[in-house]
């Protein structure tokens, strides 16, 4: 790079470009071939960390289109659409997602495809392939497999490692394995086997710096600890799950509720998500998005009705509120994954 901007050196050129927000990125490399190699640098991000100038996104992947994600800008109310998953499983669906070392990770999952003109499933249920997107190339890179092929399963990130956990493995026999992966060395390892599988997907929740698996349905919750899994029985409510600021909190019944370990609050009515589902919810920047979804056949209408809404619980104001954010511009329906990734 050499001549970034006249009259400077490129060092503080590359400190001015750290500044531009990142849905510009696109429109800064077309200017000229240097500017182009400092968008693609690690250097010009490694300059926004340090002037705090990195940006907190949302990413979020529905059934339509087929394996396309986009990026929620909060600050700018906006969507960018990355470039398609290029995995050879068509609509991949019931993976992992994660955010870590600045990349956005898809790990395993299925394909959720049915033939249009059969019926039929498609034959790939669970898939070891994990893919990173990452922003400096703006590019989706394949990364070492998975040890076991899942899908349903656990999935979060603690000290920067990416855990997962149970789920269902090819031949759709739930699985008590659980493994590690270190994103820095490209490797997976295994940890102790989780005490029990079940019959139904899981999820993996980060409260306290601890890891919790949930099945669905179950009284009791695995938590990793230094010495491996325990077990804990809960009296949490079923419903959807996520955790901001270190609290879960949960829908259910038409109700938001704050859940602590033996007892709960109601935040605020969520009664009109009641007819909504396939929806996604999840905490972002101290507040909980809610995202798509569907609304099925009501009455006379026999349509499904494939929802690009964004919802937002404000949590940081004294009385809690509903707000709308920019729908989705490509995404829509069942969501199938979210996660917030720092660039």
């Amino acid at each position: 790079m050499s001549a970034l901007i006249e009259g400077l050196p490129d060092a503080v050129a590359i400190r001015c470009l750290a500044r531009v927000p990142y849905y510009l990125f696109p429109k800064l490399e077309v200017i000229c071939r240097s500017w182009r190699e400092a968008v693609h640098s690690s250097e010009l991000y490694k300059a926004r960390e340090e002037l705090k100038s990195s940006e907190n996104l949302l990413c979020v992947c529905a059934f339509d289109p087929e394996n396309v994600w986009q990026l929620y800008d909060p600050t700018r109310d906006l969507w960018i659409t990355l470039p398609v998953l290029p995995s050879k499983v068509r609509n991949l669906a019931h993976f992992g997602v994660v955010s870590t070392s600045s990349k956005l990770f898809v790990l395993g999952g299925g394909s959720d495809a049915v033939d249009p003109l059969t019926g039929d499933q498609d034959g790939s249920f669970a898939t070891n392939e994990v893919w990173a997107y990452d922003p400096v190339v703006r590019q989706w890179i394949q990364r070492a497999p998975m040890i076991v092929p899942r899908a349903m399963f656990a999935c979060c990130v603690v000290n920067g490692k990416i855990l997962v956990a149970g789920g269902f493995t090819t031949c759709r026999k739930s699985i008590s394995k659980a493994e590690i992966y270190d994103p820095e060395k490209d490797v997976w390892v295994s940890i102790p086997d989780l005490h029990y599988s079940h019959n139904s997907g899981c999820t993996g929740l980060v409260i306290g710096g601890e890891v919790h698996v949930v099945h669905k349905g179950l009284t009791t919750v695995q938590v990793l600890t230094k010495d491996g899994w325990r077990v804990h029985e809960h009296s949490w409510l079923q419903g959807p799950m996520t955790v901001v600021n270190g609290s879960l909190y949960v829908m259910s019944h038409g109700l938001i509720y704050k859940q602590d370990r033996e007892s709960r609050k109601v935040v605020i009515s969520a009664s009109g998500f009641k007819r909504r589902i396939g929806f996604a919810m999840i905490g972002f920047q101290g507040d909980i998005y809610v995202i798509g979804g569907v609304i099925g056949p009501e009455g006379w209408n026999s349509d499904i009705k494939k929802m690009s809404d964004v919802d937002v619980l404000t949590l940081g104001n004294e009385k809690p509120v509903w707000q709308k954010a920019a729908s989705m511009t490509r995404c829509r329906g069942t969501i199938l994954g979210c996660a917030e990734l720092k660039i």
